[in-house]
């Protein structure tokens, strides 16, 4: 083995064990290593994280609020601008029909994301969270990602902390980590340059934290950033995490071009796995690391769980921004229990906190 082979390795190995890499270590390791060795790396800190055979999951629905956006972001396939004949804002007998076809099929947790409408006004969202927790007092409310919130202070003329102080007292109970894309401004003035910057972004998740809820992060890759980008991304959520310890898991899940406006190509398996296992590595403190079979499919989902990830994400029972690319992977709690336990893991459900569930 050469003198460089042997730092790498020694490296790799120190990654592995839970020291905390660098940013010139980590592009290093993606420009050196092979997609087995950054793998296997990542499986073992993984095992050191959470050295048991479980894989989680959280049965739950993603419900859209409305379509009606102003941002415009270039990746999206979903939104529908002011005035558009196919713009909805969901009624509350249409949400309330949703979270009990959802609870009839074992749902703990409504996933509950919209958009930037122009009309909405602050009542609206807190009757929606009231009459949900009124409704349906068991399940658990993770909704409004920082983007939302950050439209939220320049419509109402508050501040971000007033905002979602009063999200919690109506009945949020943690944050998603939706619209975080690549948390480099350059990049985000290029795919959605009216959406919120990355420090905005990053302040939500802190003024969360310190609120006491917990949030997840997420990164969507493979459109117009380098592979520097996505490590600054991962090493601000790092640091933020240095700061709160807020973030419950991190999700990384691939661009999905067709039906958008921005020309990429669809992200290989091979990059999704070597990124998440770079994740892993890089994100020493944020504990848990999902697989997206929403995007990649059931049999990347199960390598997934040999590149790191311990968790399988949600059952989805419904999914609609993802779907408008046209992919339209579906997966039922038997079909989630079934992978997991073909790649050799035990299926647990659990919460938005990552307790386990009987």
């Amino acid at each position: 083995m050469s003198r460089e082979e042997n730092s790498r390795s020694t490296l790799l190995q120190r990654a592995a064990s839970g020291g905390r890499l660098e940013r010139d270590e980590a592009l290093r390791l993606w420009k050196e290593t092979s997609l087995h060795e950054m793998g296997r790396a990542a499986h073992q800190l993984r095992m050191r994280l959470h050295p048991h055979e479980t894989v989680s999951y959280v049965v739950d629905r993603n419900i859209n609020y409305s379509n009606v956006c102003v941002c415009g972001c270039r990746f999206c396939a979903f939104f529908r601008p002011p005035g558009d004949p196919e713009g909805f804002v969901i009624s509350r007998e249409d949400l309330s029909e949703k979270i009990q076809e959802a609870v009839d099929l074992g749902a703990t947790q409504i996933l509950m994301q919209g958009s930037h409408h122009p009309d909405l006004d602050l009542a609206f969202y807190l009757d929606l969270l009231r009459g949900i927790k009124e409704r349906f007092p068991g399940i658990h409310l993770h909704a409004f990602s920082p983007p939302e919130i950050i439209h939220f202070r320049h419509m109402f003329g508050l501040s971000v902390r007033e905002i979602v102080s009063r999200l919690i007292e109506a009945g949020l109970d943690s944050i998603p980590g939706g619209g975080a894309e690549i948390l480099v401004d350059r990049v985000r003035e290029e795919i959605a340059p009216n959406k919120c910057s990355a420090e905005e972004w990053l302040d939500v998740m802190r003024t969360a934290h310190q609120l006491g809820l917990k949030t997840t992060a997420t990164m969507m890759f493979g459109h117009v950033e380098a592979i520097a980008d996505r490590l600054d991304h991962l090493l601000a959520l790092r640091r933020l995490q240095d700061e709160t310890g807020g973030f419950t898991a991190f999700i990384p899940w691939t661009f999905q071009p067709d039906n958008t406006r921005i020309p990429a190509r669809k992200t290989t398996s091979t990059e999704y796995l070597r990124t998440l296992a770079l994740s892993r590595l890089v994100l020493d403190n944020i504990p848990n690391l999902q697989a997206s079979w929403v995007t990649m499919g059931a049999k990347i989902a199960q390598l997934s769980l040999f590149f790191g990830a311990n968790d399988f994400g949600s059952t989805m029972i419904e999914e609609n921004v993802v779907a408008a690319s046209g992919v339209r992977f579906r997966m039922s709690r038997e079909e989630i229990d079934k992978h997991i336990r073909e790649a050799g893991f035990a299926p647990r459900k659990r919460r938005m906190d990552y307790t386990f569930l009987e």
